[in-house]
């Protein structure tokens, strides 16, 4: 019998147990010092590896609809951080400032690409756009991000933090990526031959800084700064936010004319934050124990969204009129 959609995946429970773990046995001193190394090295090994995967002529395929790419970009950058912006009178005083911290850093951060791309096929949306747009959404977000976490969390006031922190995503992230589309030409094959089990790269990076981060908070008393009805609150908070980002997306769509395969992946594509690149970037945006604060409310919303989107995926995918061809791309 297979497991239901909405049901939580298996690496969600690995990241729930890696999470207990990390509250019970965090790893301290020269321990932390070599997992800090090993994530490191883990974390440039995923994006030399999502630039490997990463094939031009879809991007080139999907580009043309810059109609498309526009709503979906000003739907993750600018109303995210609206919406959280807005939500802060009520969730202020139920949430603690570190928790609403993370919440505003989940609203700057770049779309997810491949479950917005399996949700947009599941969907029978328009693939080759919702490829491009997730894709690029991820290479916008290494420079847009650092500058949205700067403007709402207002740390622009030390000094070059945030330039020192853009240049390290750069060195961290942007850099193994462009080596990966250049290496694409030699090892591209061999990573579509065996993207099965190389997901698990993918998942292995973001269990490891989850592991180290929440240590790091840990140590420094996460769980007795969150209390129970913080963390309910939280998870009210985030599926709130993904609510309203679903329903915003829907109606942008369709106010502005958009044929239902188009809306698909306007809606897949442009209400989805992604944590496998949150999760790396909040290794370089926020210091120590505050880590662990700034990705649990990306955490939490991941789920939901997951869940949320396997639904609507499958009510769209029932849908009676016959969907377009997957090369089909622009229509203003």
């Amino acid at each position: 019998m297979s497991r239901p959609r909405f049901l939580p995946d298996g690496f969600t429970l690995t990241l729930v147990a890696v999470v207990a773990l990390a509250s019970l046995l965090p790893c301290q001193g020269r321990v932390a010092v070599a997992f800090d190394g090993l994530t490191n090295l883990a974390i440039g090994l995923l994006f030399f590896l999502h630039g490997a995967k990463l094939s031009r002529e879809a991007i080139i395929a999907g580009a043309t609809h810059w109609r498309l790419h526009l709503l979906i970009f000003a739907c993750t950058f600018v109303l995210f951080p609206l919406i959280g912006l807005a939500l802060r009178p009520l969730l202020a005083p139920w949430v603690t400032p570190e928790l609403y911290a993370g919440i505003l850093y989940l609203c700057a951060l770049p779309a997810t690409v491949q479950s917005a791309i399996a949700f947009t096929s599941l969907a029978r949306g328009n693939i080759p756009a919702a490829i491009c747009s997730a894709s690029a959404s991820s290479l916008l977000g290494i420079f847009l991000t650092p500058l949205l976490v700067s403007l709402l969390l207002d740390l622009h006031g030390e000094g070059g933090s945030m330039l020192d922190a853009m240049l390290k995503i750069v060195l961290q992230l942007l850099a193994p990526f462009i080596a990966g589309q250049i290496a694409r030409r030699w090892i591209g094959a061999w990573v579509g031959r065996n993207k099965h089990w190389l997901r698990f790269v993918d998942q292995g990076s973001i269990l490891l800084v989850v592991y180290t981060a929440f240590s790091a908070a840990v140590i420094e008393g996460l769980w007795h700064q969150v209390p129970l009805p913080a963390l309910l609150a939280l998870v009210l908070a985030c599926g709130l936010i993904l609510a309203l980002a679903l329903g915003a997306t829907t109606g942008l769509a369709r106010l502005l004319g958009f044929h239902k395969e188009d809306e698909i992946t306007i809606v897949f594509c442009g209400s989805k934050k992604s944590l496998a690149s949150g999760v790396p970037m909040a290794q370089v945006l926020f210091a120590g124990g505050s880590i662990g604060a700034a990705i649990l409310p990306l955490m939490l919303f991941h789920q939901l969204q997951l869940m949320v989107c396997a639904v609507l995926a499958q009510r769209y995918a029932r849908r009676s009129d016959a969907p377009l061809p997957v090369e089909a791309t622009a229509r203003s």
